[in-house]
């Protein structure tokens, strides 16, 4: 998760940057072996397809899909553009760019399904996929017993956890992480009518899932990104380093940043930054809500290992996108958003879009009118009320620098 430098974090001066990136392209490993790599993909391709067994053609196709997948991310590591990450190396994270397109991709096409047809594809990747699931509520014993409380534990509070902490090295910012835990949470209450999974008794929302797994998430995440921003960073090739002690430890540095960048959204500074963070974090919810929709309409269990494959996807294609993301809303020089921030957007939405027409004829009863008029107040005051009082009728003051010139004049 290594980034770009902010100028507010000057952890590596500018000289100590030229001579890493000089070092960096001195290490044979780091040079570009296209041609190299051209011949060994074309090897691998031809020993692969001679070995394959073509009595099953649905093993044929399968395998046939995964080399096209390989083959892509390949050609995107060599060729795509780079992000804002260097370590453990560009290329890693160019076919992180790449997945992200392929996923793309399937969405569209699963997009342009009907929902019995997605159901099957589904079930073609996995047989044990294409079964209707049973529905579970978690609002069942309410009681505040110890009881009541483990039944409630199992692996997936764990899960739970561990996504936060994820989360906190994607936003580096308690105030994001926070405001998001709590709106999820609303976000719950407001679907319970939709989805009986939602439905959970009220210590297991804010007990269990806010003051425990979240908070823990959260703290410990945010302490592995005080320690990278207040680490000191100095980087030397493996040629300079003699031992192989030493040499062994550069390699294990390698997979750690080489810089670390402190996310300082200042939200309310800007209409910029406004707009733009509070719309980063309604993709962020939508993310949340897409895993659960996505699992009940295409008749994915929970425990399924897609889920867990699509959640670490998501992780590793949010990091840059995220730090993509709080360049273009902070720096006013950035005009462009970059490519791993416009896909992860992308992603998402259409993510959206597949849950939106699938559930169709799938969820009956309407949402309470409290509910409308909860979140209709909610994002009356988010888009229109505060941005009005913040930025036209009480706009921020100028800074105090600008008001020490202006009485100097």
């Amino acid at each position: 998760m290594a980034t770009q430098q902010s100028s507010s974090v000057p952890t590596v001066m500018e000289a100590e940057k030229v001579d890493d990136n000089k070092t960096i392209l001195d290490e044979p490993l780091f040079h570009p072996h296209t041609l190299t790599a051209l011949i060994v993909l074309l090897v691998l391709m031809f020993y692969a397809a001679t070995r394959s067994n073509y009595e099953n053609t649905a093993d044929s196709i399968k395998l046939g899909l995964l080399a096209s997948v390989a083959c892509f991310v390949f050609i995107g590591m060599l060729h795509f553009p780079d992000g804002p990450f260097v370590r453990p190396s560009k290329p890693i994270w160019r076919g992180v760019l790449s997945l992200s397109v392929l996923y793309q991709m399937f969405l569209v096409f699963l997009l342009f399904m009907n929902k019995d047809d997605a159901r099957k594809f589904m079930a073609y990747y996995d047989p044990s996929l294409g079964f209707k699931l049973p529905e579970r509520s978690y609002a069942d014993a309410c009681a505040l017993t110890w009881e009541n409380v483990t039944n409630q534990m199992d692996i997936f509070v764990i899960a739970h956890a561990l996504g936060w902490f994820g989360k906190a090295l994607i936003l580096r910012d308690y105030w994001f992480c926070w405001i998001i835990s709590i709106a999820f949470e609303l976000c719950e209450y407001s679907l319970e009518h939709q989805l009986n999974n939602f439905a959970e008794c009220w210590w297991d929302h804010w007990i269990l899932d806010v003051l425990v797994c979240n908070w823990l998430g959260i703290e410990v995440g945010m302490k592995f990104c005080q320690y990278f921003s207040v680490k000191q960073y100095s980087w030397v090739g493996f040629r300079q380093i003699k031992s192989f002690k030493g040499k062994a430890k550069r390699a294990v540095q390698q997979f750690t940043p080489r810089e670390w960048t402190r996310y300082e959204w200042k939200t309310t500074s800007t209409p910029k930054n406004y707009f733009g963070t509070v719309l980063l974090l309604l993709v962020f919810l939508l993310c949340e809500l897409n895993c659960f929709y996505l699992k009940y309409l295409l008749w994915v269990p929970p425990e399924h290992p897609i889920n867990t494959y699509r959640l670490i996807l998501i992780f590793f294609l949010a990091l840059p996108g995220a730090r993509e993301a709080y360049q273009y809303i902070s720096d006013n020089t950035t005009v462009r958003m970059g490519a791993h921030a416009w896909l992860l957007v992308f992603n998402i939405l259409t993510e959206t879009l597949i849950c939106l027409k699938f559930a169709e004829n799938e969820f009956h009863a309407t949402a309470p009118l409290i509910v409308k008029l909860g979140w209709s107040t909610a994002l009356a005051i988010l888009f229109i009320i505060f941005p009005l009082w913040r930025f036209v009728i009480n706009p921020i003051n100028k800074t105090e620098g600008e008001q020490a010139i202006k009485k100097n004049d």
